[in-house]
């Protein structure tokens, strides 16, 4: 199975350390122009200087309802920032460095239509039992010892939300797929590439063990987001999309995953807004044992069945 990791094509890096440290330095030259043109796109729809610019993103990750046009800014400045800080340098490094194009991506001929709908199914399907870890998760408490830590994360994690709501408060269609663009479809793209699509799979090459690749990539693919209290749920679902990326051998295929997973809690959340739902998605916590006693049984017939699915196709190496 590992012969579908398999790298044909000399790298200018060889090596996988090697080649991860380089990628390190694309992604963070990419985070340092995004910040910088984020600013300058601001600056240019504000119409503020280079002195009021700083006042400006302070009040915006702060108090963003007290900002004018507060909403579409903080969108701008997430969409600049991600697209240089993830899918530009992992496409530039993989296209530059490992010499590949986007069909390299790909160890697997294209499966059955049933494959990518299934994928799209099973992150529905596994939102029960990821609740479950998300309680879990937010319920961690450290030391004493530790409790300068703890409150540091804690009100990391309060800002977080708190931006997380002022995103997500929108009624407007145009809004909502401003959201799905800048919140869903980025990340979808810019995350699977560099996680899965790249770093998984020199991972794997490197340790001759995809499981070990999956499960790491996984565990830094949450670490940078910097939620901590999510960290358990968001590594399970990088692990989730990982599997996806190897049993079917199609990024596509984590990327739809990916895109379905986000663009369901937006899709949930803007129906609440508008009062066409009364339930908060956000504000639910664990589901009940039997919803989640359901949702290990579904999740684990679904991906047993893209499992099959995908050893049945021949790799493309």
């Amino acid at each position: 199975m590992l012969k579908s990791y398999s790298n044909l094509v000399h790298t200018r890096v060889p090596g996988t350390l090697g080649g991860l440290l380089v990628l390190i330095g694309f992604v963070l030259i990419g985070m340092a122009v995004g910040n910088v043109l984020a600013i300058l796109i601001l600056a240019l729809i504000t119409g503020s200087d280079a002195g009021s610019i700083t006042g400006l993103l302070t009040t915006l990750f702060a108090e963003p309802e007290n900002v004018p046009n507060g909403w579409i800014s903080m969108m701008v400045l997430q969409g600049t920032v991600h697209f240089f800080s993830y899918l530009f340098p992992s496409l530039l490094y993989w296209f530059y460095m490992e010499r590949k194009d986007l069909e390299d991506f790909n160890f697997r001929r294209k499966p059955a239509p049933t494959v990518w709908f299934l994928a799209a199914v099973v992150v529905l399907a596994f939102i029960p039992i990821n609740s479950q870890f998300i309680e879990w998760n937010s319920n961690m408490v450290f030391p004493e010892s530790w409790s300068g830590l703890e409150q540091w994360m804690r009100e990391k994690e309060d800002q977080n939300a708190m931006l997380t709501q002022f995103m997500t408060n929108y009624q407007e269609i145009w809004q909502l797929i401003v959201a799905l663009t800048v919140v869903v479809l980025l990340p979808a793209l810019g995350e699977e590439v560099l996680f899965r699509g790249i770093i998984q799979r020199k991972l794997a090459q490197h340790w001759a063990n995809v499981h070990i690749a999956i499960w790491v990539s996984a565990a830094i693919f949450s670490a940078i987001h910097f939620q901590f209290y999510g960290f358990l749920p968001r590594m399970i679902l990088g692990a989730l999309f990982g599997y996806l990326y190897y049993w079917s051998g199609r990024l596509s295929v984590a990327i739809l995953a990916h895109f379905v997973n986000n663009g369901f809690v937006l899709v949930m959340m803007f129906l609440y807004n508008i009062k066409v739902l009364d339930t908060n998605i956000e504000e639910v916590k664990v589901m009940p044992m039997t919803a989640i006693l359901a949702s290990i049984v579904l999740t684990t017939a679904i991906l047993f069945e893209i499992r099959k699915s995908g050893s049945k196709e021949k790799s493309l190496v």
